[in-house]
């Protein structure tokens, strides 16, 4: 099998590791007869299945729920309410869910269970605008947090003092009903307060923290008004602060994270086992700039000394500070800058893509590339420099080839780069 085709086919495997119903079925166990009612709520691009899964076990036993679903990821539910909704920028729909979401929260009584299923992309699809704040703000500040090229935790502190059901702020609502949190983690160190935003987790960051990211990455001008104000008056002690660890209604609680980016990654490292290849997991946090990444993984495929054919594995999530006007996500993003590296040496194929199914903006998944992508582009008189400066990588790969399609994977542990070394 050559490696394209066999990089694709390793990455299938370890997406297929993750998928929702048989980590539920294999790490969720329900109370019988304990609880009054039993209510579903959730929010994330794997929720639609995590709940077709939950529907399948406890039937009837559902009295009723409502999750935010990614527009294109929903599947046909029978108890559960689905409201699809925009993601990474919120719209009207992830409002309308932020409400019926808070709504079913508020009527849990002392003897019920509320099941919480979230996944990565929640924070954008539950778009619940405090009091003096507009979605068209919220949606600009949640444009430039996505291209400043801050990572997810920064992102999550401003979203969770943005809202009234993040960080910890829904298991309030929840308050006295016993609250079960069922996670499928796309964040690196799989805290449950950045999952999400942890709608039912004890948030320990402050507003000063959500300030401190704005100024970071030099947003204090340039976010609406509206915005600054609020994280001002929270600064001031003048906005509530959002839940912290100690109060007293986490006793309530129980969270159980499924499945994370340690799962798929051992699922496709046996598979690269079994197609013959010498499997190495070189770790599951991988973070900073995409660029810095795709540098880092063909070193470590130039100086790799061990047996061959061998395939090196990487999960995490990258981040792109997007400077041009162009397409892409962050895994084109680096699978372009390591196809420039590549250019001159072959038998070694790279692949980079989200578990998800989608890469930024995209209907992608990621690319795969090796020596031959650069040299095919320049054949057909394109620049690969010229895309990459531009971040316009969709473009790139849509003309060359190389993009990795799968549509809605119904789960997301983040991103899997993988490297082929003949």
């Amino acid at each position: 099998m050559k490696g394209r085709a066999a990089a694709e086919v390793i990455f299938r495997e370890g997406v297929h590791a993750v998928q929702p119903e048989q980590l539920i079925r294999k790490e969720v166990a329900i109370p019988s007869g304990t609880f009054d009612h039993i209510y579903v709520t959730g929010a994330g691009k794997a929720t639609a299945a995590m709940a077709w899964s939950l529907e399948k076990m406890l039937g009837d036993r559902i009295s009723g729920g409502v999750i935010a679903v990614k527009h294109g990821h929903g599947l046909p539910l029978r108890m559960i309410r689905q409201i699809s909704a925009a993601h990474p920028v919120p719209d009207e729909q992830g409002l309308k869910a932020a409400e019926a979401i808070g709504a079913l929260a508020d009527q849990a009584g002392k003897k019920d269970l509320v099941i919480c299923l979230f996944s990565g992309g929640a924070s954008a699809l539950i778009a619940d605008c405090p009091e003096g704040i507009t979605l068209k703000e919220l949606q600009e500040t949640s444009g430039l947090l996505l291209r400043s090229g801050a990572d997810i935790a920064e992102i999550n502190t401003v979203r969770k003092h943005l809202s009234t059901l993040k960080g910890g702020q829904l298991a309030r609502r929840a308050e006295p009903a016993r609250v079960m949190a069922l996670l499928i983690s796309d964040v690196v160190g799989d805290d449950p307060g950045t999952i999400a935003s942890g709608p039912v987790t004890a948030d320990a960051s402050t507003f000063e923290d959500a300030w401190q990211v704005i100024e970071r990455y030099d947003l204090a001008q340039r976010i609406p008004s509206a915005i600054r104000r609020r994280l001002e008056k929270g600064r001031l002690g003048q906005v509530p602060e959002t839940p912290k660890p100690g109060d007293d209604f986490f006793a309530n609680v129980r969270t159980h994270i499924m499945g994370n980016n340690r799962t798929a990654l051992a699922a496709a490292a046996e598979k690269a086992f079994e197609l013959g290849y010498h499997a190495r997991v070189l770790g599951t946090e991988a973070v900073g700039p995409a660029e810095d990444l795709a540098v880092y993984l063909v070193k470590e495929a130039l100086d790799y000394q061990g047996e061959r054919p061998a395939c090196l594995l990487l999960g995490g999530e990258s981040t792109v500070k997007v400077l041009g006007d162009g397409l892409g996500g962050r895994n084109q993003h680096l699978a372009l800058a390591a196809a420039i590296a590549l250019e001159v040496h072959p038998g070694i194929t790279l692949l980079a893509a989200g578990t998800d199914g989608t890469d930024g903006p995209t209907d992608m998944a990621g690319a795969v590339v090796d020596a031959g992508t650069v040299a095919r582009a320049r054949e057909s008189g394109l620049r690969p420099g010229n895309f990459l400066n531009n971040y316009d990588s969709y473009h790139f790969f849509e003309q060359t080839g190389g993009h990795i399609h799968t549509g809605p994977t119904q789960t997301n542990v983040m991103d899997m780069l993988l490297v082929l070394i003949e």
